[in-house]
């Protein structure tokens, strides 16, 4: 058993409620099966509670009843296992390019019973067109000047783009503001999530995205 603190427990009684057994399930596949075949470092198994599970699930706050959550790059399961198992009104789509990756997936996934996941083996910009997502999540994926084109066009001209950052948010968004704009992004934030709850609370980019209408 992967050790959690009193703190942490809390949190995750928080977060999981009844799925809470689940969540550890998930992080015994992650400390195990998770490190043995490269989708988590040795080193990560003391704070996968704190750095990774609840780090990601805390996001679940920011989306809305009976969404369709596309997750980019999901590689491990972070964020989009931990929102499948907080919140069964949400559906999932796990995009992610590697086959291993894909493969360890789909096992914890059975594992676990999640009826509300599917696994997608594509890169992100191969997927549009196959998936309408009103979310789409990612987390250390790449910068968010190239994240915004990989993310957005998932959206079909409408929803919200959540992204999991670091302290260098507000930077990254600078950067990115005008590649934004052009995709469709009408609205970006730098929002915080689970200050109270959390010893180390999660710094999301939210893009809101409304493309034009087209006039006929």
């Amino acid at each position: 058993m992967v050790e959690i603190t009193a703190a942490e427990l809390q949190a995750a009684q928080s977060i999981f409620g009844d799925r809470l057994g689940l969540a550890q399930r998930y992080v015994e596949h992650l400390a195990t099966s998770g490190t043995e075949r490269g989708l988590i470092g040795p080193r990560e198994v003391p704070r996968l509670w704190s750095r990774h599970v609840l780090n990601c699930a805390v996001i679940e706050s920011q989306i809305a009843h009976g969404s369709h959550v596309a997750d980019v790059g999901s590689g491990a399961g972070l964020p989009g296992l931990c929102l499948a198992i907080a919140r069964p009104d949400l559906e999932l789509t796990l995009i992610e390019p590697l086959e291993r990756r894909v493969i360890w997936l789909q096992e914890v996934v059975d594992d676990l019973g999640l009826e509300n996941v599917t696994i997608m083996r594509s890169r992100a910009e191969l997927a549009v067109g196959m998936v309408d997502a009103d979310v789409v999540t990612a987390r250390a994926v790449s910068a968010l000047s190239n994240l915004a084109g990989l993310t957005i066009p998932l959206l079909s001209g409408k929803g919200e783009v959540i992204a999991i950052k670091g302290r260098s948010a507000g930077e990254e968004i600078e950067k990115a503001a005008k590649v934004i704009r052009k995709l469709g992004g009408i609205e970006t934030s730098v929002v915080v999530v689970g200050e109270g709850l959390l010893e180390e609370p999660t710094t999301v980019v939210r893009i809101v995205v409304k493309k034009p209408q087209k006039i006929t």
